[in-house]
């Protein structure tokens, strides 16, 4: 593989993203993740005791919320949350008190500048909708009466979904580096390619690859994901004649003969797995010598998503977080470090080629990333 592959991956990147400014990047997250916080503390002291005086664990705080039983961890998830940004105080015995009341005034600024923020994010405006939607909906989220598929899809409509995955500046710049890593991979490929696709969604990444695989020789591209409403948006999306769709469930086992696979990819999906070392080793298994994984993923969890990926990931029984097996395991967290996947590559004998985007960039400071891992090689 040219070894400038990480260069022109990013290059390919910042020219998908070119009339933004990406130095406006960290103040941007800093407004949108406040704005969220805000909201959140604004609707504990309303509904909750919190806004009494005295300290609570996070359990009553639940019960005032009238919060379903699959939903309770998120509670003490978001008051951990808020900890952390300093809007109320918890003592030794985990106990909360001294909860932040957001003004109106503080409210409408923040709003003011989660829009501007947005802006220059290059969010489309559904974002900023779905952001405001979901912190009015707390209630009825936490009570189960409204779930996220209907924040992300008001009406049954894709716009919204397409502006967190696809529309915005950080998912152009991912997508189009990782079509760039494709296209390298067809350009050196000596048979057409057999591809599978994870978790693919409204095809939001895949969209973007299917391009850089035009002219070139491909057997199969698997498109698959959990929930058949998405297999069906994806056969009316795309027209490719190698593309062939699927049901899975990326907590079995994923589909193929040992070494049967040129490429697999996993954009904004693999933290789902239970366990993240088992997802790689079982694609290390089915790639060929010098096939390639595609992993698009969230390094850090930002307040923006609190109120929409924790319920989204809730199990449908008990009352804890998802089950983990790896470095989450007996924590809420929701997404696995940079390092952490980067040591779970190296454990899975897959070797990262890219890591984008680059030490330094402003665009990390939006804590998403490409990682391009490949195969060895066949002995000689």
């Amino acid at each position: 593989m040219p070894a400038d592959l990480p260069s022109r991956a990013h290059a390919a990147g910042m020219a998908a993203i070119t009339g933004f400014d990406p130095s406006v990047a960290a103040t941007a997250v800093e407004d949108l993740d406040r704005l969220v916080l805000l909201g959140i503390a604004a609707e504990l002291h309303r509904a909750t005791r919190l806004g009494a005086p005295g300290a609570h664990p996070p359990d009553p705080v639940a019960d005032d919320l009238e919060t379903a039983a699959r939903h309770r961890w998120i509670v003490g998830h978001w008051l951990a949350a808020l900890h952390g940004a300093g809007l109320v105080r918890r003592d030794e015995e985990g106990r909360y008190h001294g909860l932040h009341r957001p003004s109106r005034a503080e409210l409408a600024a923040a709003r003011i500048r989660m829009e501007n923020a947005g802006a220059a994010l290059g969010y489309p405006g559904e974002l900023a909708d779905m952001l405001l939607r979901s912190l009015r909906l707390i209630p009825e989220l936490l009570r189960d009466e409204v779930g996220v598929q209907a924040l992300l899809y008001p009406d049954g409509e894709p716009a919204t979904a397409e502006a967190v995955y696809r529309d915005n500046m950080i998912s152009r710049y991912l997508n189009l580096a990782a079509a760039e890593a494709v296209r390298d991979l067809a350009g050196r490929s000596p048979r057409p390619l057999r591809a599978l696709e994870l978790g693919a969604g409204i095809g939001a990444t895949t969209a973007d690859l299917l391009p850089a695989l035009a002219g070139r020789p491909v057997e199969s591209y698997l498109f698959t994901d959990l929930s058949p409403f998405f297999i069906d948006v994806a056969r009316r999306r795309f027209d490719a004649p190698f593309l062939r769709y699927g049901l899975l469930d990326i907590t079995g086992e994923l589909p193929g003969r040992p070494g049967g696979l040129d490429l697999v990819v996993a954009a904004t999906m693999a933290h789902n797995a239970p366990h993240a070392g088992r997802l790689l080793d079982q694609v290390a298994r089915l790639l060929a010598p010098g096939g390639r994984m595609l992993l698009i993923e969230t390094v850090e969890e930002h307040a923006q998503s609190l109120t929409t990926m924790p319920p989204a990931l809730s199990p449908h029984e008990g009352s804890g977080p998802p089950p983990r097996y790896d470095e989450r395991a007996g924590t809420t967290r929701t997404y696995l470090t940079r390092a952490e996947w980067l040591g779970w590559f190296a454990r899975a004998g897959l070797r990262v080629e890219a890591d984008l985007p680059p030490d330094g960039d402003p665009l990390t400071a939006l804590s998403q990333r490409l990682f391009v891992a490949t195969a060895p090689m066949e002995p000689s």
